[in-house]
């Protein structure tokens, strides 16, 4: 029976056979893709909230140059910010198996001793670092807000942002020096080569293992064995590499077909992982997803009555004040849009009924050419009790504050007696509860 060193500094610790340049290689390319898409597609919902509009639409203030990318989002294709941010959430979960076997096949470099031999080494050393605790911060604060609902008020949304940029930055620089070796172990492996120790798609890739004499030399740990990723006293094999690599997508499949549900109606009810994954909140027109109740926000009946509630519209002309009977005499208009929400779960598209915002506009001075609004709710808890609208938003013929959908009066939970509805905006910025509207210059 041979002796097991105890010291995980050892390489004769790490015995798995599957551990190997190889099958790193695969799992760095795949998330090499995959992390490329999540970061765009992270940055795209962030420009959806316009944050550069108003304070209030920007969770995140004091950005500097990490905001050089902004612009004015859009109101086509409708259905924008539903594609994004699902697939930006239904990725990252699907990723996760991905990440954890990545880390598993290299963390023997993480114990290699001595920590650290030169200079280049220690940045080097520094990168991995921000690698490793960037990506597991990112996909463990992620998958939290997903699906414990804002579990960070208040801060989730800079430290994910911050952590965003700390994580692609050490990503970026260790894909550049590994990528080449990587994509030499996938050709390797696809025509059964042997694989070559030291030539991993992370470690040290400079020919450290020639110079001390031998496949498994190189600096390494005290007994002087290369720190490969290829184990030196492996253990037989109880499973294939390949098998492995099979395992692994396929946990991926099973995150992936227990997520993506949330975003088609016929399929809700298989998102067993995603949040609002299950029935549809009771029949009827209102019998679509919704994020905040009206008992969460702080909805009082007695305010929204219609005796009690009126809409105030202010602009340059003045303030107009609208019951609801009053709005329904207005000219009407009918939009088909979704809600889309940050969690990456969305609705089919709805048939919403009620007055143009650009029409509201009209009303308090501003013919011709909309401006941005700035749009106040009744809600009282929660995030986005107000939120600012662009002048594009605004002036969209499909932009609606809604009385109706589907051919019924708002419910209380989907915000009666009026609630905005914007092609292509987050679900947040379809304010609830409206009892205030100021057109202008915000």
């Amino acid at each position: 029976m041979r002796d097991i060193p105890r010291s995980p500094t050892s390489p004769a610790f790490w015995r798995s056979p599957l551990r190997g340049p190889a099958f790193t290689s695969v799992l760095g390319l795949v998330l090499l893709v995959g992390v490329t898409v999540l970061f765009v597609t992270g940055l795209l919902s962030y420009a959806a909230y316009n944050p550069d509009l108003a304070a209030v639409n920007d969770k995140t203030p004091d950005k500097g140059l990490l905001g050089f990318y902004l612009f004015d989002w859009p109101t086509d294709p409708h259905w924008l910010y539903r594609l994004t941010q699902g697939v930006h959430v239904t990725l990252g979960v699907t990723l996760i198996p991905v990440l954890l076997a990545k880390l598993w096949s290299v963390v023997p470099r993480l114990f290699e001793l001595p920590p650290v031999r030169s200079v280049t080494h220690a940045l080097e050393r520094l990168s991995l670092l921000l690698l490793v605790g960037g990506g597991l911060f990112e996909f463990t604060t992620g998958v939290l807000n997903v699906q414990l609902d804002y579990l960070f008020p208040g801060s989730f949304y800079p430290l994910h942002f911050y952590g965003a940029w700390v994580f692609i930055a050490a990503f970026v620089s260790h894909a550049a020096l590994k990528v080449p070796a990587a994509m030499r172990n996938v050709r390797r492996m696809r025509r059964g080569e042997p694989e070559v120790a030291g030539d991993g798609a992370y470690g040290d890739e400079t020919g450290a293992h020639e110079e001390a004499g031998g496949p498994h030399g190189g600096a390494g740990g005290p007994d002087g064995t290369a720190r490969t990723l290829v184990a030196p006293c492996p253990d037989p094999p109880s499973v294939s590499r390949r098998g492995a690599l099979a395992f692994v997508g396929g946990g991926s499949l099973l995150l992936f077909a227990t997520t993506a549900g949330h975003s088609f109606d016929a399929l809700r009810g298989t998102a067993l992982l995603a949040p609002h994954g299950g029935v549809e909140p009771g029949p009827g027109p209102n019998g679509f997803q919704i994020n905040k109740t009206a008992s969460y926000a702080g909805i009082r009946a007695a305010e929204t009555g219609e005796d009690a509630w009126r809409l105030v519209v202010t602009g340059p002309t003045g303030t107009v004040r609208l019951s609801r009977a009053e709005l329904g005499r207005l000219p009407a208009h009918t939009a088909r849009l979704p809600i889309a929400c940050v969690e990456g779960w969305s609705t089919s598209d709805q048939e919403w009924r009620g007055v143009r915002l650009r029409d509201l506009a009209a009303l308090v001075g501003h013919e011709g050419r909309a401006p941005d609004v700035f749009v106040e709710s009744l809600q009282r808890h929660g995030a986005f009790r107000h939120a600012a609208l662009r002048s594009n938003q605004v002036a969209d013929p499909r932009s609606l504050l809604a009385l109706h959908v589907n051919g019924a009066p708002l419910s209380a939970d989907h915000g009666y007696p009026a609630r905005v509805i914007v092609p292509a905006a987050p679900g947040v910025l379809n304010t609830k509860w409206v009892a205030r509207m100021t057109f202008g210059r915000l």
